[in-house]
């Protein structure tokens, strides 16, 4: 959402002074992108709404740390809904520290003939089967370009752990998207 200077300011003053109207046309405003942003780190989708509203409340409250002159408010309020979404399913993270030789997975991609052939909700079904804690590593990864040292701090993991896990992502995902692979067989029989 790009806004303007002026309308940032506005919209940042009104919320910093309680201003019900401004808080609203910001909730609107930011509504569908930060919940799609919810959606992709919580698998369950009312744990989803959960993270988007908490992550609101959080936007509300923190307002006025928000610095125009570095950086957009949509950036700002997209990292607080990646970081509200995590802290919301932490619990529920299982990460196994694993030694990781990088070279040895190099060949782990997707091939863009396999991604011009499926639709968003269909990959984010595949980025759903992957285990929660696979899966955020390569939401933040991939999805949001976090470094495998930001990924680790975020998620108290090694970097070693990090590149495992979105190499263990690459792996699984291509196995299942790939034209020819039994799992896109099964997934186009269904469709049918």
């Amino acid at each position: 959402m790009n806004l303007s200077k002026k309308q940032t300011e506005r919209l940042v003053k009104g919320c910093i002074n309680n201003d019900r109207t401004a808080q609203e046309a910001l909730y609107k405003l930011f509504y569908a992108e930060m919940l799609r942003v919810c959606n992709s780190y919580v698998p369950d989708k009312e744990l989803a709404k959960e993270a988007f509203n908490n992550g609101f409340l959080k936007v509300f409250q923190s307002v006025n740390n928000f610095d125009i002159e570095k950086g957009e408010l949509g950036g700002w309020i997209r990292k607080i809904m990646i970081y509200t979404s995590i802290d919301l399913c932490r619990k529920e993270l299982k990460f196994n520290t694993v030694s990781f030789d990088i070279h040895e997975h190099d060949d782990y991609f997707i091939s863009p003939s396999a991604l011009e052939k499926l639709y968003f909700e269909d990959i984010l079904q595949s980025i759903r089967t992957l285990p929660l804690a696979t899966q955020t590593v390569f939401n933040l990864s991939v999805l949001d370009g976090f470094t495998h040292k930001e990924i680790g701090e975020q998620l108290s993991i090694s970097e070693g752990t990090s590149r495992w896990h979105l190499a263990e992502a690459k792996k699984k995902l291509r196995e299942l998207l790939e034209p020819g692979s039994i799992q896109s067989k099964e997934r186009s029989e269904i469709k049918r």
